[in-house]
């Protein structure tokens, strides 16, 4: 009997890609295995050939009962456990693998039976998760999450270019800049409202059009900058089944460190990424991705509210972000001709 294996992904989007490259690492290096990746971004991996079932494991509790009890009937022999919580090792043993590999962090160590120390200092999380598959002996060849786009003329796709034509692209024939206004982490990572209608007359007056995209928590955001610049409103409609598409269509994101910047890197859409209050050593999204910070003193602070004047990002000015993502989608142009 071939050996079974749960992977247990991370709990947030841009964590769940930088999973990829550890998942393809255990695809190349135990071929015969059944592999479950269970995760409430497992969705994201449909269709990549990184696991032989996906699992969405929900945050709330009640729904996590239940789909324990799913993971279980699975019958894994090995779990790797992405998460650092407790939670996730304890549920691990409920499934019943008797091999669970995981970081020894806090007080859970009892609870795995392969625990790996931390590094010291931190390394990229990508690198970290290599880590963990990397006690199954496997051979690590790629460092960089690499996904593939939905096909242009799939569904998803049909769907995003329907939405920018409702939304304001009805020409179809511009740039696009795809402005990822939120964050789920909190406001000290979010580029200032103004900043962002400043970016969007920029791309105007170069012929480019600013998409903005983001969950529905942004929406009130969204309007604020469009009552003053010309852009595309997508915030609130880019929901995760067409999300990738949407990544897809656009020519280049400009996002802060958040998931969405991730996902496009993976699908080869270049990035514009806004650092702040966190580590682009620990987090920045590899691919074709372009980090732009100021540095100040308190930075990074990983502060989730900016307690003072948000130095960080509201120094990062439209012009010199406008530029960056024009000369991205130069650089695509390039990769495409090549």
């Amino acid at each position: 009997m071939s050996a079974r294996v749960i992977v247990r992904l991370p709990n947030w989007l841009g964590d769940t890609v930088m999973a990829v490259p550890a998942l393809r690492a255990l695809r190349r290096g135990w071929p015969e295995a059944r592999i479950l990746a269970a995760g409430p971004w497992a969705s994201t991996l449909a269709g990549q050939s990184l696991a032989d079932v996906l699992v969405t494991y929900p945050r709330a509790w009640s729904g996590r009962l239940r789909v324990a009890d799913t993971v279980r009937e699975f019958e894994g022999d090995t779990a790797i456990i992405l998460p650092n919580s407790s939670e996730a090792a304890l549920t691990a043993r409920y499934w019943g693998a008797s091999r669970r590999i995981g970081f020894a962090d806090g007080a859970r160590s009892w609870l795995l039976s392969d625990p790996v120390g931390l590094p010291s200092p931190r390394r990229h999380q990508i690198d970290e998760y290599l880590m963990l598959v990397e006690r199954l002996g496997v051979e690590i060849q790629e460092r960089e999450p690499q996904l593939e786009p939905p096909a242009p003329d799939a569904e998803s796709r049909r769907c995003a270019r329907a939405l920018l034509r409702d939304a304001g692209n009805g020409a179809g024939n511009r740039l696009l800049v795809g402005v990822h206004v939120g964050a789920a982490y909190g406001s000290a990572k979010v580029w200032p409202s103004e900043r962002v209608a400043e970016l969007c007359r920029r791309l105007d007056a170069a012929g480019a059009l600013g998409v903005l995209m983001g969950a529905p928590g942004d929406t009130d955001l969204a309007r604020a900058i469009t009552a003053e610049a010309p852009a595309c409103n997508l915030v609130g409609r880019d929901h995760p089944d067409v999300l990738a598409a949407m990544l897809a269509e656009v020519h280049v994101l400009v996002s802060g460190d958040t998931g969405v910047a991730h996902l496009a890197a993976a699908l080869r859409t270049p990035v514009v990424t806004l650092f702040g209050p966190t580590d682009p050593r620990l987090t920045a999204p590899r691919g074709p991705a372009l980090i732009l910070r100021h540095t100040v003193p308190c930075a990074p602070c990983f502060y989730r509210i900016c307690p003072i004047e948000h130095p960080c990002l509201r120094s990062i000015d439209a012009d010199t972000v406008a530029m960056a993502a024009l000369a991205q989608t130069r650089t695509r142009a390039g990769s495409a001709d090549g």
